[in-house]
């Protein structure tokens, strides 16, 4: 019974692994394990802890940002982007996957919805940059990490859900993502830079021919059309949050209201977009809601039966014979090889809660530490066999591009991720800087 915790842990990770589906996983260990340890009292506890949940006027940003991002997805705005963006670039090696870069940030501080991004610019980037004489690899690559941005440029749904888990102010963490996000977009333009200098053949420039007819007027022209759209959302959300006339959640409602007058403007909206747009928005808010309580009744049989403590004791062990970085070090590893395997929802709601209080007890900042969570998840996307990025990018390339093409794309992109989670590991001034600038905090 003293290890009874770890059971519980161990066939929860042997269910998820063999494949069961990780909201009937967290329930049926939770009520299992709940009803070994405590009892047919622990029912008594269950209904308190999912009302708690289900009240929390913090998570009520999450369908609002999905409804944002899958409006946007519906208004065109990617299209327009990847155009204009394409144009501009286009006269430099490496161009065209610098412009997708650029969009996939701003389509992440717009919609914050890997899937929506990743399939948009999968359709509409990968055969324009494999028609101008792209390597299949450089190609799939760019496209597969520039949709995963969303997830650190702020608004983002993963760090709303950190913050509610760990208890730092969303705001907080929305301020301190923006440094990391654009050093990631950095990242990728420069290995992409080196790329195209070193192996001209993997990202020429477009043809001269092709620009010709493109005056300095017309491209600015069209620079303001594209641009004006996803920088007024942004404008929007985070200056409304940053300047501190709105909460998180209430920044989410001026975002939903924002991308419905965006797709309006673009003359893309009407009745039937509109039940798209909330049919999807109800089957993912659902789904994150489902495994929200399913992780919540996990917690509280996890911690009822002493798991923390078990945890607690293994890594004050560590830090005692090496110190805290070294604890640091082995939680990052572990939520970088979970994430090959597990989405970042579910390491979100099962690992966070158990880990995050203990390296706070250490004395790491709360917004730096979960900025890192933040940085490492990201990387779940990209990394196989369960990389989800990966997925929606091979069900819209062209059939040339083979499942091989798009993970060896990959690896160079995971590679330069984790040189930017080190960068955040060792200058804490990157996510702290701006909101004690900001906020005074």
């Amino acid at each position: 019974m003293e290890y009874l915790a770890v059971w519980m842990f161990l066939a929860l990770t042997i269910l998820l692994m063999i494949g069961f589906p990780v909201t009937f996983t967290l329930l049926g260990t939770a009520l299992s394990f709940g009803l070994i340890g405590f009892g047919w009292g622990f029912f008594n506890l269950l209904p308190l802890r999912i009302w708690g949940v289900m009240t929390n006027v913090t998570l009520l940003a999450v369908p609002l940002f999905v409804f944002m991002g899958v409006m946007l997805e519906r208004s065109g705005l990617a299209e327009d982007l990847l155009d204009t963006m394409g144009l501009v670039f286009g006269r430099l090696r490496g161009g065209l996957a610098i412009s997708v870069v650029l969009v996939g940030a701003l389509l992440g501080a717009s919609t914050g919805i890997v899937g929506a991004t990743v399939v948009t610019m999968g359709l509409l980037a990968v055969p324009t940059m494999l028609k101008w004489g792209y390597q299949k690899e450089l190609a799939t690559g760019t496209v597969s990490a520039s949709g995963t941005l969303g997830q650190i440029i702020p608004p983002s749904i993963v760090l709303v859900l950190i913050g509610d888990i760990v208890g730092v102010p969303v705001g907080d963490l929305f301020m301190g993502a923006v440094l990391p996000g654009f050093l990631l977009v950095g990242l990728y333009i420069l290995y992409i830079l080196v790329a195209a200098f070193f192996r001209p053949e993997t990202a020429p420039a477009v043809p001269k021919s092709e620009l010709a007819a493109l005056t300095p007027a017309i491209l600015f022209r069209r620079m303001l059309k594209a641009l004006f759209p996803p920088l007024f959302l942004m404008v929007a959300v985070l200056g409304s949050i940053f300047a501190g006339i709105a909460s998180p959640t209430e920044a989410a409602a001026v975002g939903a209201v924002g991308a419905t007058l965006l797709t309006i403007a673009n003359r893309r909206f009407n009745l039937k977009i509109l039940q798209q747009v909330m049919d999807s928005t109800m089957q993912l808010t659902c789904m994150v809601f489902i495994i929200l309580v399913g992780a919540a009744a996990f917690g509280l049989v996890f911690r009822g039966l002493g798991g923390d403590e078990i945890v607690r004791e293994f890594l004050g062990g560590i830090a005692e014979n090496h110190s805290k970085y070294a604890v640091l070090a082995i939680v990052m590893a572990i939520i970088f090889f979970i994430g090959f395997f597990l989405d970042f929802i579910e390491i979100t709601f099962i690992h966070v809660p158990v880990l995050a209080p203990i390296m706070l007890e250490f004395g790491f900042d709360p917004a730096w530490f979960c900025i890192l969570i933040a940085v490492n998840l990201q990387t779940s996307f990209m990394t196989p066999p369960f990389g989800f990025s990966l997925f929606y990018l091979k069900a819209v390339t062209p059939p040339e591009i083979s499942t091989g093409d798009i993970y060896r794309g990959i690896i160079p992109f995971v590679f330069f991720q984790l040189i930017g989670l080190l960068l955040v590991v060792f200058f804490p001034i990157l996510v702290t800087w701006l909101p004690s600038v900001v906020f005074g905090r």
